[in-house]
C-alpha cells in the first residue's frame, strides 16, 4: 500500500559551508603546498562536481609532517595531562559550534545523508574529544601503570567512510596520552580533515602536534614506512591493512588495525519483527552499507524467515534514495565509481551464481554513484555475497533452525568484527554471545556506537580496540 502523503524536497543549505577552490597540507600549524606542487581533485559523489582542488603529499611532505610532529612531541607530552585535556575539550566545543557546517561538508564529500552526518557522526565526533579529553589526567588510574608514557609520533591512515568520526577516534585518544599525530585522510574525502585542521588553529593548538597530510596509498604507504613513526593505527581494507602489517614487521612501531567485516545478524523466532526489521534496515543501508562492521549477512530462523522477509521487502519499500543534503533522505551516493564498480560487480556474481535478487522500484539520480537498496535470497554459504565484504547496500539472506547452527554459519567466515542478536530471552542473549567470535556483539540493536566503549575485531578484521579505557592502550607504552 502507498502512503497517501509525499514527501517535498527538504534540502539543507550548501551555503553554510565555504569550501575553498584549494587546500594545502596541514603541516607544522600551517597550510602548504606539496613540495612537489601535485594535486589532485575531490568530487561529491552524488553530482560528480568538482569540489575542491586539494595537494597529493609526496615522500618530502611526509618527512616535513613526521619532523614537525617529533619536534613538537617534547612540549606536549611534557604538559600536565589537564592542560592537554583543556585543548581537547576546546576542539570538542568548536566542532559541536560548527557541527552544522561540518555536516554539510561531510555529506556533499562523502555522499552520506545529512540526517546521519548531522545526527549520528556529529554528535559521536564531539563526544569522542570530551570523553578522552576526560582520560588526559587519569591516565594513571587507567590499569596501564602508574605513570604510563606516550609512545611519540603516531601515523594515523583512516578510510572514506566516516572521515570525520575516523579522525577523531584516532586523534582523540592519541592526543590524551601525549602523543603528537601526522594523519592522512582518504583521498575521495579529505575536506573534513582539512577543516579539522583549521579547528586545531582555531582551539590554539600547540603547532606540530596535529598534521594532515592529504593523498592517494602512496602518501600513507610513504608516512606507513617513515622511520620516525613510532605508532600506527590504520582504518581500511584487510588488503591494504595486510601490506601495512608487512611493512612494519621487525620494526619498533607498534600497530593497531580496524579491517573489514561480513557481520551476521541473527533473527530469532521470538525477535520482534518490527523492531528486527529496523534492525535490519539500519544494520545494512546506513551509510549506504558503507560500514565495516555492517550487518550484511542476515540469519533468520527458518519458522519466521517468511514473516521476516515480507516485513524487510515493506520497509524497504519505503526507504528514500537521492540527494544527501535532502533531510528526508534516507539512502546517499555510493562514495565512488571504483566502489559502485566493485557493489555491482559482486551483485552480477550473487545472481550468477543462483540467488534470487530484489530491489523496491526506486529512480535514481542521472548523475552521481547511486545504487538501489538490495537484497539477495536463496543464498548459501559457498556464495560470494556470503563470503566477501561488498561494502554496499546489499544484503544477504541465510536461515537456519537451532542457535548451534545459527552460531556455526556467523563464525563461518574469515571476519569477527561485529554480530547482532534478536530475540527476547536474555540467556540466549549471552550464549550466543559467547559464542560468536565478534568483538562487538550488539542483542536486539545495531551500530549502536558510544565512545566509552571499545570497538575492533578477530582475524582478518584486525586487532587492537578503539574506544573507552581500551583504546588508551594502543598509544601508551605498555
Amino acid at each position: 500500500m502507498t502512503s497517501p502523503f509525499s514527501y517535498a524536497p527538504a534540502p539543507e543549505s550548501r551555503s553554510v559551508v565555504e569550501i575553498a577552490p584549494s587546500y594545502g597540507l596541514f603541516v607544522d600549524g600551517e597550510f602548504r603546498e606539496a613540495a612537489d606542487g601535485k594535486v589532485f581533485k575531490t568530487v561529491s559523489p552524488s553530482s560528480e562536481e568538482v569540489l575542491s582542488e586539494v595537494a597529493q603529499a609526496g615522500a618530502a611532505d611526509v618527512d616535513a609532517a613526521v619532523g614537525a610532529a617529533r619536534k613538537a612531541f617534547e612540549k606536549w607530552s611534557a604538559l600536565p595531562g589537564a592542560e592537554r585535556a583543556k585543548y581537547l575539550f576546546r576542539i570538542a566545543r568548536i566542532v559541536q559550534e560548527r557541527s552544522r557546517e561540518l555536516a554539510v561538508l561531510e555529506s556533499l564529500d562523502n555522499g552520506k545523508p545529512i540526517r546521519e552526518s548531522r545526527d549520528a557522526d556529529l554528535p559521536l565526533v564531539a563526544a569522542h574529544f570530551f570523553y578522552y579529553a576526560g582520560w588526559a589526567d587519569k591516565l594513571g588510574h587507567a590499569g596501564y601503570g602508574s605513570d604510563p608514557k606516550p609512545l611519540g609520533v603516531a601515523a594515523q591512515v583512516i578510510p572514506w567512510n566516516f572521515p570525520l568520526l575516523m579522525l577523531a577516534w584516532k586523534v582523540a585518544p592519541a592526543l590524551a596520552c601525549g602523543n603528537t599525530v601526522v594523519l592522512k585522510p582518504a583521498e575521495t574525502t579529505p575536506l573534513s580533515a582539512l577543516f579539522f585542521a583549521d579547528i586545531c588553529r582555531q582551539a590554539g593548538l600547540p603547532k606540530g602536534v596535529v598534521n594532515i597530510l592529504t593523498g592517494d596509498g602512496s602518501t600513507g604507504a610513504e608516512l606507513v614506512a617513515h622511520e620516525g613513526v613510532d605508532k600506527v593505527a590504520f582504518t581500511g581494507s584487510t588488503e591494504v591493512g595486510k601490506a601495512i602489517a608487512r611493512t612494519v614487521a621487525g620494526t619498533r612501531k607498534k600497530l593497531t588495525l580496524e579491517l573489514g567485516g561480513k557481520a551476521a545478524n541473527i533473527v530469532f523466532d521470538d525477535a520482534p519483527v518490527d523492531q528486527a526489521v529496523e534492525g535490519i534496515v539500519n544494520g545494512i543501508f546506513f551509510n549506504q552499507g558503507h560500514v565495516c562492521c555492517a550487518g550484511s549477512r542476515l540469519l533468520v530462523q527458518e519458522s519466521v524467515a517468511d514473516e521476516v522477509l515480507d516485513a524487510l521487502k515493506r520497509r524497504m519499500a519505503t526507504l528514500r534514495v537521492g540527494d544527501p543534503l535532502d533531510k528526508n533522505t534516507d539512502v546517499g551516493a555510493i562514495n565512488s565509481a571504483e566502489q559502485l564498480a566493485r557493489i555491482t560487480a559482486l551483485a552480477e556474481a550473487g545472481e550468477a551464481e543462483g540467488a534470487e535478487r530484489w530491489a523496491p522500484a526506486c529512480e535514481l539520480p542521472s548523475s552521481g554513484y547511486w545504487f538501489a537498496p538490495t537484497l539477495f535470497t536463496g543464498v548459501t554459504q559457498a556464495h560470494r555475497i556470503a563470503r566477501e565484504e561488498i561494502f554496499g547496500p546489499v544484503l544477504s539472506v541465510l536461515t537456519f533452525r537451532t542457535p548451534a547452527e545459527a552460531v556455526e554459519k556467523a563464525n563461518n567466515t574469515p571476519y569477527g568484527l561485529s554480530a547482532g542478536i534478536w530475540t527476547e530471552k536474555g540467556s540466549r542473549i549471552l550464549w550466543m554471545a559467547d559464542k560468536l567470535r565478534a568483538g562487538v556483539v550488539w542483542a536486539n540493536t545495531f551500530n549502536k556506537f558510544d565512545p566509552t566503549s571499545p570497538f575492533g575485531g578477530y582475524k582478518e578484521s584486525g586487532f587492537g580496540r578503539e574506544g573507552g579505557r581500551h583504546g588508551l592502550e594502543a598509544y601508551l607504552n605498555v
